[in-house]
């Protein structure tokens, strides 16, 4: 049976730590208003981008455009024996699940492609160590970009972007999968798996149906529109994975806020819970005390 001491210090150590998880909870609170203002600021314009790259791109379809370096990014590779993943988790935990789901749907990931070559490219710690501690796997990570949360900026998008583009140059990678997770609300993210590469996958379901409709053709263009899609479409890579960053590192400061306040409220409760069994202990004692002292009053007087 615990003594008081014991209680005590069990007291001591949980008010500890909840100055600690409070500590944290209030710091992400503070950063969280930041990373917010930052998405609201580059959404717009990453999904403009990848708009007029999709209108770009469906105007295009002459041989000179399949001749140049551009149409490599669009054109599919169904032969391909490599597969490519870019998973963006944490720097760090103490955040709930938010790398735990991610890593979940790496994994499942892995399994699909479970018996060929695959490349990773990992960003954040956590997905660094999950990839390296893997055994039995035809995996090898390509790239790694960690201790950039909380303060992801547009020159660690524009490094991941120009790996990610040397990845898939190797002819070898049919696609370039991307895994993170997207902020929603304060209470909610979502885990987004999408493919990033090739770019006829996905790109033209962004294109605007009003300028198919009318085309392009009424603008004229200097240069041309292949060199114009060529210049965009690395400027259009750098712009979405920036968007990827800050809407991992808002996420993931909404998710360690939440857990931190969690971890707040069950300290408290579990203080309360010991300072009620501790108070319960003394009063037995104290109890016992008397009922000595006064079985002792009584065996003197009789």
């Amino acid at each position: 049976m615990a003594s008081l001491r014991d209680i005590r210090k069990h007291i001591t150590s949980v008010k500890s730590i909840k100055q600690i998880t409070y500590a944290m909870k209030m710091v992400a609170a503070a950063r969280i208003k930041k990373a917010q203002t930052s998405i609201l600021s580059s959404r717009p314009f990453a999904l403009k981008m990848e708009a007029l790259i999709a209108d770009l791109y469906s105007e295009l379809d002459s041989d000179d455009f399949k001749a140049s370096g551009a149409y490599g990014l669009f054109a599919e590779r169904p032969a391909a024996p490599a597969a490519g993943l870019v998973l963006v988790a944490a720097d760090k935990g103490l955040c709930g699940s938010f790398n735990s789901n991610l890593l979940k749907a790496a994994a499942a990931w892995l399994r699909n492609n479970r018996g060929q070559k695959m490349y990773v490219i990992c960003v954040g710690r956590k997905s660094r160590d999950f990839m390296k501690r893997l055994k039995g796997l035809d995996l090898e990570v390509a790239y790694e970009m960690v201790g950039i949360f909380p303060k992801a900026g547009y020159v660690h998008a524009n490094l991941l972007a120009g790996n990610i583009l040397n990845l898939f140059g190797r002819k070898e990678v049919r696609s370039v999968s991307l895994i993170y997770s997207e902020f929603k609300s304060m209470l909610s993210q979502r885990i987004v798996q999408t493919e990033l590469l090739p770019l006829k996958l996905n790109i033209l379901s962004a294109a605007d149906p009003g300028s198919r409709t009318r085309g392009l053709k009424d603008f004229d263009f200097e240069p041309d529109k292949t060199p114009l899609l060529e210049t965009l479409l690395p400027r259009h890579i750098g712009a979405q994975m920036y968007r990827v960053l800050l809407e991992s590192q808002a996420a993931e400061l909404a998710a360690r806020m939440n857990a931190m306040e969690s971890a707040s409220k069950n300290a408290s409760e579990l203080i309360d819970g010991l300072t009620l069994r501790l108070n319960k202990m003394r009063q037995a004692m104290i109890t016992t005390e008397l009922n000595e002292i006064v079985s002792g009053a009584e065996a003197l007087g009789g």
